[in-house]
């Protein structure tokens, strides 16, 4: 018994993937059984785009307690505009687009850590403020337009490959390789030393400034790809499209298993806990209760999951 749970410990994220299952086979016991298979390919899907997003929002929550990314609504917002003004309905335009996009990302992740490095801003406030004047910056570049993704890029966002959404493997990959530069780099082994101890990881001659700026563009970078694939995804680009994605991203990190503390990251968790929380909104929606109770009950899952996670910080 010790030694289980002393593996489940070392695996936090086991937890999300428990009640991901839990969530599914509650929500295909009240359907009868039925659309079982749709389900799960609507939470891959999904999932994909909070999963893209949350990997950002997990690296900068590892750098340490008060770091976190509130410009990614904002951000996704921007990029989704940006994406389809370059590509134009043009399918030869989809990839400058999408590089357009990413683009846009990474500059005002650049931007938010100038504000925390140079004027001393506290994360929190720095991006929450920045969140503002990006916000700013969509509105008058989408002039309120609603623009259409070209038809292939429409269609390469919804295909699927042997079943499996195509949104889906991306998302994997992209996971894998966070994964791995968590694991096998310098900079992710960084990234962890920084959120367990800055001072100790700036005494060991760990290049903390770079390595939180590069941090803060990654997350950036990666809510510009997800706003450039919402929008394709949906049919267009949309002031609203991220705005789900302001607690949701911390609540996905946090449910799986990555430490509030810093230091701990779970990119398995990740992936877990996304899928997790759009099955507990389609068990929900599949019960018949009513959006304030539903909100309700969202809401208190993730306030619970987080509040119990800052426990940690006090532990440590």
């Amino acid at each position: 018994m010790a030694a289980l749970r002393s593996r489940v410990d070392a695996a936090p994220w086991v937890w999300s993937f428990v009640g991901t299952a839990a969530a599914w086979g509650v929500t295909l016991w009240i359907s009868g059984g039925r659309g079982g298979e749709q389900i799960l390919s609507a939470a891959l899907t999904f999932s994909a785009f909070t999963v893209l997003v949350s990997l950002g929002q997990m690296m900068v929550i590892t750098t340490g307690p008060g770091n976190v990314d509130l410009s990614i609504p904002s951000v996704i917002a921007l990029s989704s505009a940006v994406s389809m003004l370059v590509m134009d309905e043009r399918a030869g335009m989809i990839v400058p687009g999408l590089l357009a996009a990413v683009a846009a990302g990474l500059a005002v992740g650049g931007c938010n850590y100038a504000l925390i490095r140079l004027l001393r801003i506290p994360p929190i406030i720095a991006t929450l403020s920045s969140s503002l004047v990006v916000m700013s910056v969509a509105i008058v570049l989408g002039r309120g337009l609603k623009i259409k993704p070209p038809q292939s890029y429409a269609d390469l966002t919804t295909a699927k490959l042997a079943g499996v959404p195509l949104l889906a493997i991306l998302a994997l990959a992209v996971a894998v390789a966070i994964s791995f530069v968590l694991e096998r780099t310098l900079y992710g082994r960084t990234v962890s030393a920084i959120g367990q101890s800055r001072r100790v990881a700036r005494l060991a001659g760990l290049h903390v400034e770079r390595t939180s700026f590069m941090t803060y563009v990654l997350s950036g970078g990666l809510a510009g790809l997800t706003g450039a694939l919402i929008a394709g995804f949906s049919g267009g680009n949309s002031l609203d499209q991220g705005a789900e994605y302001l607690l949701l991203t911390i609540a996905v990190v946090v449910i799986g298993g990555t430490s509030v503390a810093g230091g701990r990251a779970s990119v398995p968790g990740v992936w877990g806990a996304a899928l997790f929380m759009f099955l507990i909104v389609t068990m929900l929606n599949a019960s018949g209760v009513s959006p304030g109770v539903r909100m309700l009950t969202t809401g208190l899952i993730i306030i619970g999951v987080i509040a119990a996670g800052g426990g940690e910080r006090s532990a440590r």
